[in-house]
């Protein structure tokens, strides 16, 4: 029997043997001074790679060893870190490919080598920048010929392995796109996401190699035949029910039903005419307004600037505010955020060093001239 890759040999079972009694053998190991935030076994299953909130990626052996560490691989934090399973044997040498994400808005590609009686050492390939915001989640397809990415930009990357190339941007999630996987034996690709839906998309073979065309099928939508074809003003009463439904506001449902509000009247609705209809709950009137001009901007084809987003809604901001960490937040988001007891930066996972607000009047104003030219 040939050895593995890393030089051992798989375990071996005969027939009338018991079968071993699997128990899990407890190691442990300081890896990092920062949040370990990603974690992923190479194909031989002897290696384990590491990310940290603080950038760096680290290759480890099954003793928590430390065989390599790459520092600052990724500006702002590390996301995400997997390795094909594909890998190649060149005598006593062993390579690897590793793609990693994270809060640089980077997609990187590697060749981790391991050469017998040598230290681990790690190249990189390549730098795959066609998405705009932190990417949060890879993953390689089966034969690693294909790298597949998600990003905080609602948007999924597919890119051709080898050469370092984009090949398709899939576009149709909502907010962050969280999960990506592929089938390891059929052409599909799934994405989740923080708008609560899967994507599953079928990756076309084009004529000898694969192409960027792909087609989606919807496990689960949000958007269905009737109303999604229509201008908001033409919405009927059941329209605007759907929708309400499908974006988590069904307590909303009944409220509008009584008042007969159709599409027209949803376009024109505003915080006063909200608290009329007897919407009690100010950030329930305030998810809702929001979430009508962000259908007001995709149905009229002019989505709002990134800058103009909330990180962790991915919402039009209505008062935004600057948080210890640099970045600009809706002041309720982020609020909640920080009374969640969660301390650190939504963004880059770093401890916040104070949890005072400071509202950024210059991007409000920007945001009420974009909307009232819209």
């Amino acid at each position: 029997m040939a050895p593995s890759p890393c030089g051992t040999l798989p375990p071996r079972h005969y027939a009338g043997e018991a079968k071993p009694t699997r128990r899990p053998i407890f190691r442990c190991g300081a890896v990092s001074e920062a949040s370990v935030v990603a974690c992923c076994f190479s194909p031989c299953g002897q290696m384990f790679m590491t990310g940290c909130t603080y950038g760096d990626l680290k290759l480890w052996d099954v003793d928590v060893s430390l065989l390599h560490a790459e520092k600052d691989a990724h500006d702002l934090g590390v996301a995400c870190c997997r390795f094909a399973s594909q890998f190649t044997v060149d005598g006593c040498c062993v390579e690897f490919r590793l793609a990693s994400c994270g809060q640089d808005s980077q997609l990187k590609i590697w060749i981790v080598s391991q050469r017998e009686g040598a230290v681990c050492t790690m190249k990189l390939l390549h730098v795959l920048t066609s998405q705009s915001a932190p990417v949060l989640s890879c993953a390689f397809s089966s034969d690693g010929d294909l790298v597949v990415s998600g990003s905080v930009d609602k948007s999924v990357a597919i890119y051709d392995t080898n050469l370092g190339t984009l090949l398709h941007t899939l576009r149709q999630h909502d907010r962050y796109v969280t999960a990506v996987a592929l089938s390891p034996t059929m052409p599909w690709i799934a994405t989740g996401s923080m708008d609560r839906i899967v994507n599953v998309w079928r990756v076309g073979d084009g004529d000898s190699s694969r192409t960027a065309e792909s087609k989606a099928t919807v496990c689960q939508g949000r958007k269905l035949p009737g109303h999604s074809r229509l201008l908001l003003a033409d919405w009927s009463e059941e329209d605007v029910q759907t929708w309400l439904c499908e974006e988590g506001l069904e307590e909303l449902v009944s409220i509008f039903k009584v008042n007969n509000m159709d599409g027209l009247e949803l376009s024109q609705l505003s915080k006063e005419t909200a608290a009329e209809l007897g919407i009690e709950s100010v950030g329930l009137r305030r998810r809702l307004l929001r979430k009508i001009e962000a259908l007001k901007a995709e149905q009229s084809g002019s989505e709002a600037p990134d800058e103009f987003l909330c990180p962790i809604t991915r919402e039009l901001m209505e008062d935004p505010v600057i948080a210890a960490d640099g970045y600009s937040y809706e002041r309720e988001s982020i609020e909640s955020w920080i009374r969640g007891k969660n301390k650190t930066s939504p963004m880059t996972n770093l401890p916040l060093q104070t949890t005072l607000l400071t509202p950024n009047r210059s991007l409000k104003m920007a945001i009420t001239r974009w909307k009232s030219g819209q």
